[in-house]
């Protein structure tokens, strides 16, 4: 995976530019119909959900935590709280995340921030070589190690994520 540069960089490619990181941009067309942006990037890449990462923001005790979790599954607040040493965790107010992290929703990545919140990372991503993760926008996805994402986020893994039942 070699490090590559975009024009119409974001916080977040510029952040990891900045790092020495490597990483790969992929871009792909947005359908603002689309039921769920992180479904839409693994098809549009043609990579497993499992492999494609969602950033969602919850507040753990009152603070904005960032939780970062495959598509394919969902969101384990109980799990979030124990695994940022809080009580309890609720989903974030939407404008508050977009403003805090200077990202709009659907486009908000971990890396890049306007400040470094507390982050969880699901520990299914540590089985992986590579993850995709929002690149900052609609339709723009960085792929990395999952180290180096942990790395520059400061992410803590844990098992944050709910998978699906099969069947």
């Amino acid at each position: 995976m070699a490090k590559k540069k975009q024009t119409g960089s974001t916080p977040a490619t510029v952040a990891l530019t900045k790092a020495g990181a490597e990483f790969t941009v992929h871009a792909y067309a947005h359908d603002p119909a689309a039921a769920s942006y992180g479904e839409e990037a693994a098809e549009a890449l043609g990579v497993d959900p499992a492999q494609v990462f969602k950033t969602l923001l919850a507040e753990v005790d009152g603070a904005l935590t960032v939780a970062i979790v495959p598509v394919s599954g969902s969101l384990d607040l109980k799990a979030l709280a124990a695994a940022a040493g809080g009580k309890k965790a609720v989903m974030a107010d939407p404008a508050h995340a977009e403003r805090t992290t200077g990202y709009v929703r659907g486009g908000i990545s971990p890396l890049g921030q306007r400040r470094r919140l507390p982050t969880v990372l699901d520990a299914s991503a540590a089985g992986r070589p590579t993850v995709c993760v929002s690149a900052g926008r609609r339709g723009l996805e960085v792929e990395l190690s999952p180290t180096v994402l942990a790395e520059l986020t400061g992410a803590t893994l844990a098992p944050i994520a709910r998978t699906p039942a099969p069947g």
